[in-house]
């Protein structure tokens, strides 16, 4: 189930506070300056630092990416 994209505009990294890549077909969002994912489950973004995955260089190389050649933006401009 795909976020709604208003709430996309408002979702934040609860760390940095700063915006997120949404990768849908992965069901994550993604913040590239920490290297942290959120999993989505059933629709439900799960934005608790402490079930953030930080991800490694490769991981985060290959998200960088799949968001450049699919023109996934922030969630939201700075």
């Amino acid at each position: 189930m795909p976020l709604d994209p208003q709430l996309l505009e408002i979702l934040a990294c609860p760390q940095d506070k700063g915006p997120l890549v949404y990768f849908a077909d992965e069901n994550a969002l993604y913040n590239p300056r920490l290297k942290q994912r959120y999993r989505i489950d059933d629709g439900i973004a799960v934005m608790l630092a402490d079930e953030a995955e930080t991800v490694g260089d490769d991981e985060h190389a290959r998200l960088s990416a799949k968001a450049a050649a699919e023109n996934l933006s922030p969630s939201f401009a700075p």
